[in-house]
């Protein structure tokens, strides 16, 4: 959409001149003499930006930024002021004005300023938006996303959040999982009540059982005291219980028995304490083919996905990237920074295998690594535009320079277990190739699994 631009000067051949130069850069100029008039304009047109003289008849600049100001603090306002006036320039700008030209100007100073000053209008509108869909569900000020697949994940956590169902949640590594169970954490009664999350697959096998049901003093070589467990800490909230897909299969029962019963046995007891505890769980994993393989109980199962919630991975909703960026942007100290267009394209053709969590650490690379305020297409590292000379189709379109056959041989296999979410089997499938000749090439090429070691 063209930019709106209201111009207010009672000096009508620099009305004009200013008039042309913003109209042949392409922005939608209107113009009035005088504050009143061009107050009564500004709210009829709601322009983006405003350029007034300080000093005219009737309202003066000074008024008249106050009303602007005041009707919409988000609209940026440029002052004009006469050479040697500089100190009424300053005191406008302490009053809420972006910047001020000096008479006379040239149109490459004034071009600059205007792309400048609509830059910042563009970034705080794009914050209102933000803040404001985020106020509706403050349990979600931590997930950035407006795309249809994120849509289905709010409505779901809305639903189930202030509930007791046990959660489910599913979707690769570096969706945001664990974000998704503060959210439902947040949006419950029990919001008040500690978070506890635990990693399963990083605690050792053989403290895993202690961590999270505790112990009595004694129990074993080096229990010298009581210790309570995740759960007992959790007691009164939720407890998310993160790779769960990775919990020992000695151990599953015991899960199952706290999720049934409400009650615990801390390693080395004879009795078993009542708990009070909202369990949220997430897995990569594919849990329904470990049950297949005897690797996870089909009872326990059930237990979990109660309310079951898949995370979509961030090649399926490729049109969260232009604000995932500038979230990010703000998080790292970079409001200021932007990305090119071709930049961003370069972001949305790429497959993201490590999703949110890897375009976070690629855009703080970026902003440390960036040469000025906007990051040119050239910045990012060179697997961005290695993929986007694969066309979606499967038509190569290889570099002059040429290209390796093995790295093309990866990108291929590495692709087609993307698509098939790293089922071998579909995978292979998917290749037309033996799902042996498919794991000879995973281990040749080092392919593994994000998230699995």
């Amino acid at each position: 959409m063209t930019a709106r631009i209201l111009i207010i000067d009672d000096d009508s051949s620099l009305r004009r001149v200013l008039e042309y130069n913003l109209q042949q850069e392409g922005y939608q100029v209107f113009a009035a003499a005088d504050g009143e008039s061009g107050l009564k304009i500004f709210e009829e047109r709601a322009p983006a930006l405003v350029i007034t003289d300080l000093k005219m008849p009737g309202m003066t600049g000074f008024q008249l930024l106050s009303a602007v100001k005041e009707r919409s603090p988000g609209t940026v306002v440029i002052v004009l002021t006469a050479f040697g006036a500089i100190d009424t320039a300053v005191e406008a700008m302490k009053l809420g004005a972006f910047d001020y030209l000096t008479k006379p100007f040239n149109r490459d100073e004034l071009k600059l300023t205007v792309q400048k000053a609509l830059q910042l209008q563009g970034l705080s509108e794009e914050n209102r938006l933000l803040k404001e869909e985020l106020s509706g569900r403050a349990e979600f000020k931590s997930i950035v996303g407006t795309s249809r697949a994120m849509d289905g994940v709010f409505s779901v956590v809305r639903k189930v959040a202030d509930t007791e169902a046990t959660v489910l949640i599913t979707g690769e590594s570096g969706t945001g999982k664990e974000l998704v169970a503060r959210a439902i954490h947040s949006g419950s009664s029990r919001r008040s009540a500690p978070f506890i999350a635990v990693n399963c697959a990083a605690i050792p096998r053989d403290l895993l059982e202690s961590e999270l049901f505790g112990h009595v003093k004694g129990a074993f070589t080096g229990a010298i005291r009581d210790k309570e467990g995740k759960f007992q800490l959790a007691d009164g909230g939720t407890i998310f219980l993160d790779e769960v897909g990775d919990l020992p299969l000695e151990l599953q029962p015991k899960l199952l028995r706290v999720l049934q019963e409400r009650v615990l046995e801390p390693v080395g007891s004879t009795s078993v304490n009542r708990i009070d505890v909202r369990v949220v769980a997430a897995t990569n994993a594919d849990l329904e083919k470990a049950i297949g393989e005897g690797r996870f109980r089909d009872d326990l199962y059930y237990r979990l996905s109660v309310i079951p919630l898949r995370l979509p991975p961030l090649r399926e909703r490729v049109e969260d990237i232009p604000l995932l960026v500038r979230y990010f942007c703000g998080k790292f100290g970079g409001s200021s920074v932007t990305f090119s267009k071709e930049a961003l394209e370069l972001l949305k053709l790429y497959p993201w295998p490590g999703n949110v969590r890897e375009l976070e650490n690629t855009v703080e690379r970026l902003l440390i690594m960036r040469e000025g305020d906007e990051i040119a297409a050239g910045e990012l590292p060179e697997k961005f535009s290695a993929t986007a000379a694969k066309p979606e189709g499967g038509v190569l379109r290889l570099p002059p320079g040429g290209y390796s056959l093995e790295q093309l041989e990866r990108e291929v296999v590495l692709e087609a277990l993307n698509r098939c979410d790293w089922n071998q089997t579909a995978a292979a499938r998917f290749l037309r190739i033996p799902r042996h000749t498919l794991i000879y090439r995973m281990e040749k090429y080092q392919i593994t699994q994000p998230g699995r070691k």
